[in-house]
């Protein structure tokens, strides 16, 4: 019954090739939507879109750097093409550079903004009139609870989840009128790829016990879709159990 809720629309989902997107994507398979897997490593795109195509869904792979703004709506263009319609889009694609202040150079700066807080806005830009023609859909904002403390050396990515938390809260009010809905999931630590810098940067890596799947953040994602129209769950924050640094 809540399948047929969100069978057939269509999905497009930024950083599907791993981790959290890669989750998303597959439940969002799951529950019969198409799914346009967007990465800007298209190799890994590729191979998500390959695996949902053998489960007889309705899926293709698009490349795509989320800084890039002719990219970004190409990309969703070329989804809504091929998919036949766009509902819903997730934000998922991250980077972070784990450094002091002093240490951080202003590329790296920019990269966190511009992919995790610039790309969301591309995104959300690209696939509004698309949700706008057909009377409404739900934009997925993928923050951190990095969004709402703080700890050392990560500034950048700290200033670029507390803004992704604003953006979407002033996304969600122009929303309204058009019947298109905005949530941010505000997750913490999950099992992902996104920790192997701290071994390369010789930074101690997170106990394995204090971390959360990445399928139990992508479950509340499609929880957040299916509230029914006449409600929008604004923000949901999923921690691990064991998240020692909480609250």
């Amino acid at each position: 019954m809540m399948n047929m809720e969100l069978q057939g629309k269509g999905v497009f989902i930024t950083g599907a090739g791993s981790g959290l997107g890669e989750a998303t994507a597959k439940a969002f398979a799951g529950a019969r939507c198409a799914v346009a897997c967007v990465d800007i490593n298209a190799q890994a795109a590729e191979r998500v879109s390959e695996e949902l195509r053998r489960h007889d869904v309705n899926s293709v792979a698009l490349g795509c750097d989320v800084s890039d703004a002719d990219a970004v709506f190409a990309a969703v263009n070329s989804a809504a093409e091929r998919l036949g319609r766009l509902d819903i889009a997730v934000n998922c694609a991250a980077v972070d550079h784990t450094y002091s202040v002093e240490e951080l150079t202003v590329a790296q700066w920019d990269q966190i903004m511009n992919v995790n807080l610039r790309g969301a806005f591309l995104v959300s830009k690209a696939v509004w009139p698309h949700l706008k023609r057909q009377g409404g859909g739900h934009i997925i904002n993928i923050a951190s609870t990095a969004g709402v403390r703080a700890w050392a050396n990560t500034s950048a990515y700290h200033a670029s989840k507390w803004g992704l938390i604003g953006f979407s809260r002033g996304l969600g009010v122009e929303g309204r009128a058009e019947g298109i809905r905005v949530t941010t999931v505000i997750p913490g630590g999950m099992r992902t790829h996104f920790f192997d810098r701290f071994a390369e940067q010789g930074i101690p890596m997170p106990d394995q016990e204090n971390l959360q799947e990445p399928s139990t953040v992508a479950d509340a994602i499609l929880y957040a879709v299916r509230v029914p129209r006449e409600s929008a769950l604004q923000e949901l924050i999923l921690t691990p159990i064991n998240e020692t640094s909480w609250p």
